[in-house]
């Protein structure tokens, strides 16, 4: 700003973003070390977030491929999604959106409204078709 002080809302949104950041970099580093030391996924912990909820849906996506999901929320109302993009176990973020539930990773989207999902890389042609579509749970 001009006078020299700085915006309070601007600074906690700085903080906000750098304890996600934190979070999400300890989230991947505990996710890569499970998957080069076992088959089976570790638990996912943050100390500084604790999980309220888990649970993890299946999806048989168009083309016969499928997804399974593990969604966390947490007790301060963040919610995640682990899944895994190219052999790579990710952990998405939940996001604003108007319909549904909106996950981001890295450069991809999980998009999910009611039992159906899609999964999008963001730097494809935007005409592209998602990497996985018609997603759908047994629910």
């Amino acid at each position: 700003m001009k006078d020299g002080k700085t915006n309070p809302v601007f600074e906690r949104i700085v903080r906000i973003e750098r304890m996600v950041r934190s979070a999400v970099l300890t989230a991947g580093a505990l996710c890569v070390m499970a998957s080069t030391h076992s088959a089976v996924a570790m638990p996912l912990t943050v100390p500084q977030i604790q999980t309220a909820t888990t649970n993890t849906l299946r999806y048989e996506c168009h083309g016969g491929s499928t997804l399974t999901v593990q969604y966390m929320n947490t007790k301060n109302k963040q919610s995640f999604a682990l899944l895994t993009v190219d052999g790579r176990k990710m952990l998405f973020v939940n996001v604003l959106a108007a319909s549904g539930a909106k996950y981001v990773g890295d450069h991809y989207t999980w998009w999910t409204k009611g039992p159906e999902g899609s999964l999008t890389d963001d730097t494809a042609d935007p005409k592209a078709p998602p990497m996985l579509a018609d997603c759908k749970t047994g629910s």
